[in-house]
């Protein structure tokens, strides 16, 4: 959207038009570039308007991805909503160390006090909702992590997983330099979602969970690369 078109076809003033797509940004409902907006999708959805969406989704996702987990790990968790879901299924007494990226995951960590926390600093982007430039890269590659719940904004059988961000991209790779097992939670929009920049190949990622009723046309595809695709169960039936 142009805003000076907007303005034209309106008749309204530009500073009119500017207010309103201002206010469309911090809804979540667009994204704020010069001289106007363009729409919203995936990761480039700013992080407090994904939180709430899906939530029953996200925690089946998370409460299986949870018992994956071993006793003494380094977990990093990926800054993304479905990730911050798992903060509240993460094994009690187990001496963790998790590692993070997001500034809301980081909150919901440092109110569990059997968990112990590395938050990864740097400049915070908002649409991320915490951090992915070179000090964040650099403060990564200085750990060993044991187990990643990598945030993808899209999944494709021939390219793998994938960002939006080329700087998310980069401090994904990163992570995955010094990571053993990599996880993915993947909701079902995340198979029809076109993203720009690879993270990794699905050789890369060793469990795939995905939603009790994704279509297997969505991932059949994908078994030839990554083999450990697991459904989870039903939120409705698991709250029943």
């Amino acid at each position: 959207m142009v805003a000076a078109a907007l303005a034209a076809e309106f008749a309204v003033s530009e500073d009119a038009i500017r207010r309103d797509l201002r206010a469309l940004a911090a809804e979540g409902l667009c994204r704020r570039v010069y001289g106007g907006a363009l729409p919203v999708s995936g990761q480039t959805q700013p992080m407090f308007a994904r939180i709430d969406k899906d939530k029953a989704r996200k925690q089946a996702l998370a409460r299986r991805a949870a018992e994956s987990i071993l006793p003494g790990e380094v977990v990093f968790l990926d800054a993304g909503s479905t990730n911050l879901a798992l903060t509240e299924f993460l094994p009690e007494d187990q001496e963790l160390l998790v590692v993070t990226n997001s500034i809301d995951i980081a909150s919901a960590v440092l109110r569990r006090p059997d968990l112990r926390l590395i938050m990864l600093g740097g400049t915070v982007d908002p649409t991320i909702g915490g951090c992915v430039d070179l000090v964040a890269v650099q403060g990564a590659r200085a750990l060993r992590i044991d187990r990643c719940f990598l945030g993808t904004a899209g999944i494709d059988a021939k390219f793998g997983a994938t960002a939006d961000l080329h700087a998310d991209a980069l401090f994904k790779r990163a992570v995955l330099e010094v990571t053993q097992h990599c996880v993915v939670l993947a909701m079902n929009h995340k198979f029809t979602t076109r993203s720009t920049h690879r993270i990794c190949g699905l050789q890369d990622i060793e469990l795939m969970l995905v939603e009790h009723d994704v279509p297997e046309s969505h991932i059949e595809p994908l078994r030839g690369g990554c083999p450990n695709i697991v459904r989870v169960e039903d939120p409705q039936a698991a709250g029943q």
